[in-house]
């Protein structure tokens, strides 16, 4: 399955890369938080989901989460310049289900509407 928000804020690949550190998650969202060791590229957090490992990588047009030990492979790339809108950023999750049950469904758009608006309040200063 597949999710997408649109923040209309423009912004360039370098400030999403420079804005979006692991030290300021818990500026990017309020469904998960730092609770142990990280690094640039690794965090143990937890969160509404549990406690996974979370990875960062730096790619073409901004940056890719993951949760390595979930089961559904949650992740998610912040992305801008490409379509459906390059002058905005794109949040683009997956899961490796084709269905899920609608409680994970609806936790995992609240997880983006929040981690939109706290994207939005982030790029825009």
């Amino acid at each position: 399955m597949e999710f997408f928000r649109i923040i209309k804020v423009k912004t360039q690949e370098q400030k999403i890369q420079d804005a979006l550190t692991l030290e300021k998650l818990d500026l990017m969202s309020h469904d998960i938080f730092v609770i142990g060791d990280h690094d640039k590229t690794e965090a143990a957090i937890g969160g509404i989901w549990g406690e996974f490992t979370l990875t960062r990588s730096e790619i073409r047009g901004g940056l890719r989460f993951a949760l390595l030990e979930c089961p559904n492979a949650l992740a998610w790339t912040i992305t801008t310049g490409f379509d459906p809108d390059p002058e905005a950023v794109i949040i683009h999750l997956t899961i490796n289900r084709q269905e899920q049950k609608e409680a994970f469904i609806e936790e995992i758009e609240t997880f983006l509407d929040d981690h939109s608006s706290c994207l939005q309040t982030i790029l825009l200063s």
